[in-house]
């Protein structure tokens, strides 16, 4: 197992697994590319999720409403293209695969991908409870959403198409692969909050069949084959501009400026989560099953944003008063509008993407994403920690 060291910075003291050299640099540095390194025990990644980790499936799809510029700059100025994903630049799963020194994950719609290094599910705009689900309470999905149901039935279709001809290939595989179900479940209470403004109270009815979704694909993964499971919890979203823009005139603050009874809500789903997770570790004793702090690792990087440039030339701070504002956006407190979403006319980006937290008050940049992802895999906000350094031991 790994041990760990401690490094000062500037009074405050930041823990760092001692991890392979290659694996930090591929962080640190961002590139697109792996770097020639030692074999890694994980030889595929398959993801499913939203827009915290679809690299390209919705644009694909025909992206519409909130997510209809990602197609176009300024989406994709940090690659220097737009490539679908909701940011500037790269995402959490892309610094999981690069530092498994794998090829970044292809969409599982582009049919013209390599998939040797596994497939990508997740949708832009996806929740995990179907639509019908949904509507039932008149909570409404985008026409282009893809449930987390829809997206284990593309799964399947894709090991029956490409990944395995046979039974026993396909377990042989997919036991050498790192399955990433989620995070999801994020949509399925935004829809409910920012449409229809419904109470907290009332969207806490939606937890434990959204919880139930989860462990449903995360349990049919297993009985296909799947040994190495991350299953992370949900961003503060009372940290989000989008909800800031909303709901701050409450006077609901806490110290960091987030709302707390959001904050709170989202802590409740990610308990019941880890329940539910301790429920699978149970049951599966023979599995490895990785619960990701995107929560609390998002906290750290809001309560240390200010040193994170020390030390590391490539890793700049980020501003101590934009943390809670959007790059991209169309002005105001929060430089967030739900009418004039980033890309749209009249809205303007930031001038160093790299110094904000938030990409366009929904999504987070590139740098941020980085950050978050060096503490899930070096800092101990995934658990258990051992599973996470022997994934990834390359």
């Amino acid at each position: 197992m790994a041990t760990a060291s401690a490094a000062c910075h500037g009074g405050g003291i930041v823990y760092y697994k001692v991890l392979p050299m290659s694996m930090f640099l591929l962080l640190l540095r961002g590139l697109v590319q792996p770097v020639a390194a030692a074999a890694c025990s994980v030889d595929a990644i398959y993801s499913f999720g939203d827009s915290i980790a679809d690299t390209g499936n919705l644009l694909r799809e025909g992206p519409v409403g909130f997510f209809a510029s990602i197609g176009s700059y300024p989406y994709g100025q940090t690659l220097r293209k737009p490539t679908g994903r909701c940011s500037d630049g790269l995402l959490i799963i892309d610094y999981f695969a690069m530092a498994l020194n794998l090829s970044l994950v292809s969409p599982y719609l582009d049919k013209g991908a390599d998939f040797a290094s596994g497939a990508n599910f997740a949708v832009a705009g996806a929740t995990a409870l179907d639509r019908a689900v949904l509507l039932q309470s008149g909570i409404m999905a985008p026409p282009a959403s893809v449930p987390l149901s829809s997206q284990l039935d593309w799964f399947k279709a894709h090991l029956n198409a490409t990944a395995c001809p046979s039974l026993q290939d396909c377990a042989k595989k997919l036991a050498g692969a790192l399955f990433l179900v989620g995070e999801i479940g994020g949509n399925d209470y935004n829809y409910g909050f920012l449409q229809g403004f419904r109470s907290i109270e009332a969207m806490k009815a939606y937890v434990p069949q959204v919880i139930n979704a989860i462990m449903d694909v995360a349990k049919e993964v297993i009985e296909l084959g799947a040994t190495q499971i991350v299953i992370p919890g949900n961003f503060p979203i009372g940290c989000s501009p989008s909800y800031l823009s909303l709901f701050a005139a409450s006077g609901d603050l806490d110290d960091r400026g987030c709302l707390r009874s959001y904050n709170a809500f989202a802590q409740h789903h990610n308990e019941q989560l880890q329940a539910a997770i301790d429920g699978l570790r149970k049951a599966n004793t023979d599995v490895t099953v990785v619960y990701a702090d995107y929560y609390g690792a998002f906290m750290h990087l809001l309560d240390h944003a200010s040193l994170l440039e020390l030390k590391h030339s490539l890793v700049p701070g980020f501003e101590q008063g934009a943390l809670l504002q959007a790059c991209c956006g169309a002005g105001g407190a929060y430089n967030f509008n739900m009418n004039s979403m980033c890309g749209a006319p009249g809205t303007t980006t930031c001038a160093d993407p790299a110094r904000n937290v938030s990409w366009d008050g929904i999504h987070l940049t590139q740098q941020a994403y980085r950050a978050i992802a060096l503490s899930l895999l070096m800092e101990g906000f995934a658990q258990p920690d051992d599973a996470v350094q022997e994934i990834w031991s390359c």
